[in-house]
């Protein structure tokens, strides 16, 4: 090679806009019939088009667009100089292009020194000088540009021909240099890649090809989501902007082979490198090289199909390993492969949307259809099939596209119960790698859990422990391995065609034979159990979740669970029946089995089930974790508790007959959650003096609990004073973190008994429906609290000493609600909601400016009160909201400014709560999103409002904020822009410009809830130009 400094690639540019592989630059009475013919014709059997002007100038004449063109359209340069190059302003001319091409569009440039020396080309001497002196001579303007081009092509890396050097041999050398680093004319993104155009372009912007740095982007998803060929079109996109590449396929499966790693570092060796063969001994060895080899080249390398962190520890381990500008891809289906890696980005893939997925199953559209409403229907069914899986919508295009209609239709039925090898082949690999407890938890998910359920986010991480599946790291892991997602509503979900997957797990053994399967969800099924030999043995069986019509249906699926040895669930659901169907055909009476329940059973959950008991008497059931009892209308007692030794969660809802708890309720010594609700009727809860871990305590509508008169005289004993008292506060105060008291009627008289409470770790107090009027915290010793919620307490007028501790205060609907008190103690305080309150336009001012003194400007603000007066100004000035709109950011935000203020007004009409989006980056990022231009108008007042506050120590906390940012967006949930809705953006100062960013000692006392789908506040880094924050309203 004659030069030592390498190639400066300039802006990515994509192959589409190639039209020559290569364009020879030379001077042709010097090499037009010798050296250049030769390197033609090597170039022409290789089959690299190449571009070579056989017509000659006279001097002084201007090259034409067509040559300009030609330039232009080549990826590769080829600069031939020779003595007589300079002599040419043809030449020069082509040379000023090719350098601009380099510059600008990413164009590879080549230079050959033929029988030149590169000094001579650099530092214009001997023939060069001669030239130059005669078109200085002619008055040329272009001489300084052309000097400056001869400048930069003699400092690219190139070949210098010897003089006595084999032809042959010389120009084989070149033409295998350009051939590994030419990458093809035609797009890789053939007609049958649906939908791959956009998604390149967004993962190309995150990216950041021109911001310089070392990336590393992770491409996550779901198997068969179209990652692979993502980071395929992307490498054949920007390859050709790199010193050197190379696309390592299957690093999951070559792995397991023996050696399977070493072989892998060759590869990228070789590859990066374009060597033919790269010996390495050992793991170690190969780590070492590829550091020593690869760390001062721009390189890009794609690693497809990782499944392990130490397959990126061992190929490429860190940024450092690589050359400035350098891009490391990586596809997996383990987000946690990427986090702990410690990935700049994570690119979740997107799945077709319904008219891309139509698109691809048309390409493999059936031939021979006659009725194209036929077509039509089924096409729609396939789509909805797939899910917008491109890997479905491929094999099932190819398998159908010979098919009648009628046997399509036959194909899609037979699918639905035996999936597709090929697609259940793939999507299996991410169940495969799931540890043993990972799989029966994915499995009750799929068959139980999926999309709407009746039960909370909490009572099914109930139900999941009380299996012993340690849900809480099981489901991050599955959530990480793309098997399941969680909303943002906390409802769990998966891929169609994954829950199928699952399904045929269970099922695959025993298609017809429901009673050989572990878990069993379909009544169909449940009632084809129900019929068998009473006697049959069905150890199978684990879990039962099914919905009935009937009480005698019921009665059958709790007599057959008794044969049920292993049932660790079941969940028994009796479905309403209509009041004319009732009149005719009354429900019997549930009777509960003599051996019902099974003794391994873990969880109990029963709804609408027409049963007065449980079971009579005493009954053994060690591994009992939870029962949960929605609207047992007819229940009229519970059982004797002292045979669950280890129940743990006690949920009672809608048992409007039930009057009492059995006594032995008090013994339990492992509760961990007691919610009693709407049982109205009930008179007494045993005080509950034994357990040691109650965590969360719920009494609601349950007023006569709260009646003094039917309070025991002996419960009173050693407890805290009135009607409070019986539950035994005193006795599991210690470890209580979530209360809720709610529409008991509650007055001042009982309040003011509970004087003394002391509840050192309750982080939740709910007293929302009481009739108290005044609520003075310093009567209460609760030093942890962080969450308070009095909403629809419409006689209460005053909040007063809240603690030092609080977060968040829920006031909604108070009407008389006048006064917060004093709360320049609550420097925790960030949330506030009290919308329909008497609360008015100063309290508004003093709470939003306390907090903003408070360790809330360290994090965020979210406030929502009527008749608020907007902080600092007279009068304010407001935009009316479109879709998105966009502001500049000073130039000196990141050091003068604290966070970013945001006031959200509603049209009155609006029964919606918005959700905002904010985003900050670079404008050039945002190019696409751009909406209207954040202009002002005059206004002075304003009845309700949201106040929203970000600060960006919070963002600087997460590494996600960077001063390079120039513009913000804000947006808003469809539905809410339009007329009426306005919205302001202040930018809020910090005390001391010159300070240094600081954060809360703690930002988990800047308590947001303990669960993600909870928070009102979402970051998401999108890549280091962006960052969006997601600001959800919340108002109870």
């Amino acid at each position: 090679m004659a030069s030592s400094s390498s190639s400066s690639l300039g802006p990515v540019i994509s192959f589409q806009s190639w039209k020559y592989h290569v364009f020879l630059s030379f001077r042709g009475e010097d090499t037009r019939n010798t050296f250049v013919g030769h390197l033609y014709s090597a170039l022409e059997q290789q089959g690299i088009y190449t571009y070579k002007d056989d017509k000659t100038l006279l001097r002084g004449e201007s090259i034409g667009p067509s040559l300009m063109t030609a330039i232009e359209k080549s990826q590769v340069a080829v600069i031939v100089f020779s003595k007589n190059y300079a002599d040419s302003s043809w030449c020069l001319d082509e040379l000023v292009h090719i350098i601009k091409c380099k510059d600008t569009r990413g164009q590879i440039v080549m230079p050959i020194f033929y029988d030149v020396d590169p000094s001579e080309v650099r530092k214009q001497k001997q023939k060069y000088k001669e030239a130059f002196a005669k078109h200085a001579s002619e008055n040329n303007n272009k001489v300084e540009s052309w000097r400056k081009a001869l400048v930069d092509a003699s400092n690219i890396s190139g070949w210098k021909r010897q003089h006595n050097e084999n032809e042959s041999k010389f120009i084989k050398k070149v033409v295998d240099t350009i051939s590994h680093r030419l990458h093809p004319l035609t797009s890789s993104l053939d007609n049958n890649l649906i939908g791959v155009e956009a998604r390149m372009k967004h993962l190309i912007s995150k990216l950041e090809i021109g911001f310089g740095g070392k990336r590393m982007i992770g491409i996550w998803g779901v198997g068969g989501g179209g990652k692979t060929t993502l980071a395929s079109s992307v490498y054949d996109d920007i390859s050709s902007n790199f010193d050197g590449c190379c696309f390592i396929k299957n690093v999951r499966k070559e792995s397991c082979n023996k050696d399977g790693l070493e072989r892998l570092q060759e590869k990228i060796l070789c590859g990066v490198l374009q060597q033919k063969q790269v010996e390495v001994g050992r793991v170690e060895e190969g780590r070492c090289m590829i550091k020593d080899r690869l760390r001062h080249r721009k390189v890009l390398i794609v690693l497809d199909d990782v499944d392990n962190l130490e397959q990126l520890e061992e190929l490429a381990g860190s940024r450092d390993w690589f050359g400035e500008g350098s891009r490391i891809i990586i596809t997996t289906r383990d987000e946690h492969v990427l986090t702990a890696h410690r990935v700049d980005v994570v690119h979740n893939i997107s799945l077709l949307n319904n008219d891309e997925a139509m698109e691809l199953f048309f390409k493999h559209a059936p031939r021979g259809y006659k009725r194209i409403e036929d077509y039509e229907r089924l096409s729609k069914d396939v789509v909805s099939y797939a899910g917008g899986l491109p890997l479905a919508l491929r094999v099932l295009g190819r398998f159908l596209c010979d098919k009648e209609m009628n046997e399509c239709r036959s194909a899609l039925a037979r699918l639905k119960e035996i999936p597709d090898a090929n697609i259940l082949e793939v999507l299996k690999i991410s169940f495969d790698r799931l540890t043993p407890l990972e799989k029966e938890l994915f499995l009750d998910i799929a068959c139980f859990f999926r999309g709407y359920c009746r039960y909370t986010y909490e009572e099914r991480m109930m139900i999941l422990n009380a299996c012993s599946y340690y849900p809480v790291i099981g489901i991050k892991v599955l959530v990480q391995k793309a098997l399941i997602t969680i909303s943002e509503d906390g409802e769990f979900d998966m891929h169609d065609l994954v829950q199928e997957m699952a399904h045929y797990i269970v099922r695959r053994e025993h298609p017809k034979n429901p009673e050989k399967h572990s878990r069993v969800w379909k009544v169909e099924d449940v009632l084809k159990i129900c019929s068998v030999d009473a006697r049959m043995n069905l150890d199978t069986i684990e879990a039962i979740g099914v919905s009935c019509f009937w009480s005698v249906e019921s009665q059958h699926v709790l007599q057959v669970a008794t044969n049920m040895k292993k049932l660790r669930w079941i969940d028994l659901n009796q479905k309403p029946i209509s009041k004319k169907l009732l009149a005719v055909t009354p429900l019997s009476l549930v009777i509960m089995p003599e051996g019902f329940p099974p003794r391994d059973l873990c969880c109990l959950t029963l709804k609408t089930i027409n049963a007065n008991q449980l079971w009579d008497g005493y009954k053994f059931l060690p591994n009992l974790r939870m029962i949960k009892l929605d609207y047992l209308s007819k229940l009229m007692k519970t059982p004797d508790f002292d045979g669950l030794p280890n129940l743990e969660g006690f949920i009672v809802n809608g048992s409007r007959l039930l009057q009492e708890i059995h006594p032995s309720f008090g013994h339990l010594q492992k509760l961990v959650c007691v919610d009693i609700r709407n049982c109205e009727n009930l008179r007494m809860v045993p005080p509950i003096t034994r357990s040691k871990k109650l965590e969360t305590l719920v009494l609601s509508w349950c007023t006569s609990a709260f009646n003094l008169s039917n309070i025991q005289e002996g419960s009173l004993e050693n407890i805290l004073p009135h009607k409070m008292n019986h539950i035994g506060l005193s006795c599991f105060s210690g470890c209580l973190r979530k209360l809720v008291l709610s529409n008991c009627s509650l007055t001042d008289g009982d309040i003011n008994s509970a004087a003394g409470w002391e509840l050192p770790n309750l982080l939740e107090l709910d007293l929302q429906g009481n009739g108290f009027v005044r609520l003075d915290f310093s009567l209460l010793l609760l030093p942890q609290l962080k969450r308070l919620n009095v909403s629809w307490c419409k006689q209460l007028v005053e909040l007063s000493e809240l603690p030092s501790s609080i977060a968040v205060v829920i006031a909604g609907w108070c009407y008389s609600l006048e006064s917060f008190g004093d709360i320049s103690n609550c420097k925790w305080l960030w949330q506030v909601s009290a919308w329909y309150t008497k609360l008015g336009a100063l309290c508004g001012d003093i709470l939003l400016n306390s907090m903003l003194q408070g360790n809330a400007k360290d994090y965020f603000i979210s406030i929502n009160l009527p008749g608020v007066d907007i902080w600092r100004g007279e009068s304010v000035r407001w935009v009316d909201w479109v879709k998105t709109c966009n502001m500049p950011l000073p130039p000196d935000w990141y050091s003068r400014f604290s966070g970013i203020l945001m006031y959200v007004e509603p049209d009155v009409r609006f029964e919606g709560i918005p959700d905002i989006t904010i985003k900050l980056g670079v404008r050039n990022i945002f190019q696409s999103e751009l909406g209207q231009e954040y202009n002002e108008t005059l206004e002075t007042h304003c009845d309700q409002i949201f106040v929203g506050y970000v600060s960006f120590s919070s963002l600087r906390r997460t590494g996600c904020l960077n001063s390079t940012y120039n513009i913000i967006l804000f947006s808003c949930n469809v539905g809410f822009y339009g007329d009426g809705h306005r919205f302001r953006v202040v930018f809020v100062s910090k005390d001391d410009p010159m300070q240094t960013p600081k954060f809360p000692t703690d930002s988990s006392e800047c308590w947001d809830g303990e669960s993600d789908y909870r928070k009102t506040f979402i970051i998401q880094q999108d890549s280091n130009s962006s960052i969006k924050i997601l600001w959800k309203r919340r108002i109870w």
